[in-house]
This record gives C-alpha cells, sequence and structure tokens, in this order.
C-alpha cells in the first residue's frame, strides 16, 4: 500500500507499507527509492513474513516524493527532520528503525542526536568514515550532478550518472540535499544504546569499515552479507540477514 505524509514543512512524501504486525520503518540510499532498495528484491516481503509491518518512505528528492527546487527546502539534517516528522505522523511508540546507506546515515544522526528513539536499530552499509567524513562522498555526488553530461565513459563516475538516469533523478533537488549533509563525530555514537545490526557487503568499502562502526557502538551486532555496496541490495541474503536477527514481530 502506498499513501502520502507530510514532510517537516509540509511536503509531500511518499510511503509504502507491506504487511502486518510490529512496526519496522526502512529508509533506502542515496538516488534510490523504497522499491528499488526493500521492495524488488523481496527484502521487504522476507521481513514482514516474521511478523512485521514495514514501512517504508521515499525521501524528499526520490522515488514518489516531493523534489523541491527552493534551498529553503534543504536545511541541515533535512531528511532526519523528515524522518521525525513520519514518526510523528504514524504515531509511533514502539517501533524499530533502519536504513541503508544514506538511510544508515539518517537513522544513524536521528539517534545520536536524540531525535527519534527506536527500540532497535539496523545500519546497512555503513561504515565510521562513511559518518565521521561524509563530505568526501558527498564532494563525490555532487560532482557527479555538476559535470553529468560531462563525464566519460572511461570515468568510475559515469556508473553514477546512468544509475541517476534510470531512477529519474531531479538533479536541481538532489543537489540541495546533498548539501544538507552534515558529519556525525565518533563521541556521539555512544549514545546509541539499543540493539543494532550493522550489516553490509563483504566487497562493500564505499563507507569505510562497517565492523569498525559495529565496535564503536555500544550494543551492535556485525553481520556480512555477499555483495558490493550496490550489489548487496540485490541479494536476498540482506533480507534474511535483516530477519533472522530481528526474529519474530
Amino acid at each position: 500500500m502506498t499513501e502520502t505524509f507530510r514532510g517537516f514543512d509540509g511536503a509531500p512524501l511518499a510511503l509504502h507499507r507491506y504487511g502486518e504486525g510490529r512496526p519496522l520503518l526502512l529508509l533506502h540510499g542515496l538516488f534510490s527509492d523504497a522499491r528499488m532498495n526493500w521492495i524488488k528484491f523481496g527484502h521487504a516481503e522476507t521481513i514482514a513474513a516474521q511478523g512485521y509491518e514495514v514501512i517504508m518512505p521515499d525521501l524528499r528528492a526520490h522515488g514518489a516524493s516531493a523534489a523541491p527546487h527552493a534551498a529553503a527546502a534543504y536545511p541541515p539534517d533535512v531528511l532526519v527532520r523528515d524522518l521525525a516528522a513520519l514518526v510523528d505522523h504514524l504515531a509511533l511508540e514502539r517501533f524499530d528503525l533502519g536504513g541503508f546507506s544514506l538511510g544508515a546515515r539518517t537513522v544513524l544522526h536521528g539517534v545520536a542526536k536524540g531525535v527519534v528513539g527506536p527500540e532497535r536499530l539496523i545500519v546497512g552499509g555503513m561504515g565510521t568514515d562513511g559518518l565521521t567524513n561524509g563530505s568526501r562522498r558527498a564532494a563525490h555526488f555532487a560532482r557527479v550532478i555538476d559535470e553529468f553530461e560531462a563525464i566519460p565513459k572511461s570515468d568510475p563516475a559515469w556508473y553514477a550518472v546512468q544509475f541517476l538516469k534510470s531512477q529519474k533523478i531531479d538533479r536541481v533537488a538532489a543537489r540541495h540535499l546533498i548539501g544538507s549533509f552534515t558529519d556525525l563525530p565518533h563521541d556521539l555514537l555512544e549514545r546509541v544504546t539499543m540493539p543494532t545490526l550493522v550489516v553490509c557487503g563483504a566487497e562493500d568499502h564505499d563507507n569505510g569499515s562497517a565492523p569498525d562502526l559495529a565496535a564503536r557502538l555500544p550494543n551492535a551486532t556485525y553481520a556480512e552479507v555477499p555483495g558490493t555496496h550496490m550489489g548487496s541490495v540485490t541479494r536476498r541474503e540482506l533480507g534474511r540477514a535483516i530477519a533472522r536477527w530481528l526474529g519474530p514481530g
């Protein structure tokens, strides 16, 4: 089922639901959407079979959600503010929360900064460097947007350009969104005290070391699945690892 909720500033954002049971919010990665990350490859179905209602927004400037062009629509940590608006919209008190890549950054920022309070947390495709040196990763994608048509096929960034094209990303909105990203200092990770699953592809080093991130979190378990950063979300093992860690809803 797909519906709409309002972001922090009233922007209409898409929301997808799958299954019934204990609420689990899952946030997708940069330039993807809920269907691509969580539905298409069966992860939502696998998790829902355990007794969960899997609730998946399309982040601002992604999927079926609004992609405003005004810079004011992208204050620092805008996605954290939208996440808080979603929790309020759903009137959730007891819930679990997870994300992949940009979604993982968002949920960790939300928890570490005291904006949201899930009972359990899932962090996919993220390492310590992706949190504390996110400006490097943001600069990479800013270049992809700024030099879009000029990037040659011989450049590794060409593949990112093709992905943006396939996802029909609004580049004006995406450029504003990238500018809203902030880094998360190491010391704030101590506030992430709930049980946490850090899950990452065996060949995924895009955001630094996921095992190191798991070691820095007070109550984390690390799980490895096959694949690279882009490839791991296409593998059934990702959804199975999450469902196995969560257990029955």
